[in-house]
């Protein structure tokens, strides 16, 4: 009797088990000139099954796209005599250089807290701070703050009801990458839900690389910093001169 009910407990999740994601990417690589401006990648795919579309619940998409992480320290300034200073900070151990997510609908309608917990995929998730000064009792309003900022900046979003999905099999979103990207793998995630529960995932890395121009100035800032400082203080002359000898000879006629 047991041995039956674990059966027809796990029969569900057998299931689920029977769908899977074949995905694709409209770039699998981004490169950064010193004129890019951002940039857009379609993500597409399909739900492979072996049988016929379960019934139930119907089917969900998320699709997430991931920065590379890094601490970062977040301060709060406040009027001090009259002036603006760094009062506190918070450092957060975590933080994805961007970061966007695009579902079929609303993102607590399609997935469980836990789920969430376990697979971090929203936003909050993935933000991770620890070991806050004893002083400040705020902490997550520091977590808060370094959200919303990098929403501001277009590095965080979350795009409800962007994602396409048609027969419950085919699906498609485009995600917008702005211009301030940051170099490294970033990985995309695609989950497919139903009951609010993942049942199927898929991965795949976008590199985005500095080339040209971009790549040589940034080799040379890092590398040999006085070389560059030497090049920006001429470059800086030479203009301011240009701009003078032009304005000179307009003046003349």
């Amino acid at each position: 009797m047991i041995r039956l009910l674990a059966f027809l407990l796990l029969l569900p999740a057998f299931a689920h088990a029977s769908e899977e994601v074949v995905a694709g990417l409209s770039h699998s690589e981004i490169s950064i000139t010193a004129n890019f401006d951002g940039s857009d990648i379609l993500i597409y795919g399909a739900v492979k099954r072996e049988e016929p579309i379960p019934g139930g619940p119907p089917l969900e998409v998320i699709v997430t796209v991931e920065g590379p992480s890094t601490p970062i320290m977040v301060r709060r300034k406040s009027r001090t005599f009259g002036i603006w200073v760094n009062t506190a900070g918070v450092e957060v151990d975590r933080a994805p250089s961007f970061y966007a997510v695009a579902t079929t609908g609303p993102l607590n309608e399609i997935l469980s807290q836990t789920e969430d917990l376990r697979q971090k995929i929203s936003v909050p998730q993935m933000i991770r701070s620890v070991g806050a000064p004893q002083e400040i009792a705020d902490s997550p309003a520091f977590t808060e703050a370094l959200i919303r900022i990098r929403e501001g900046n277009g590095l965080y979003s979350l795009k409800e009801g962007s994602v396409a999905l048609e027969e419950a099999t085919l699906f498609r979103t485009d995600i917008d990458l702005p211009a301030n990207l940051v170099e490294g793998n970033y990985l995309t995630r695609i989950f497919l839900l139903r009951d609010k529960l993942v049942i199927a995932k898929h991965e795949a890395f976008i590199d985005v690389r500095k080339v040209g121009l971009e790549r040589w100035l940034y080799d040379l800032a890092n590398g040999q910093p006085m070389i560059y400082g030497i090049l920006a203080l001429v470059l800086a002359a030479l203009a301011g001169w240009l701009a003078s000898t032009a304005f000179r000879l307009l003046r003349n006629g």
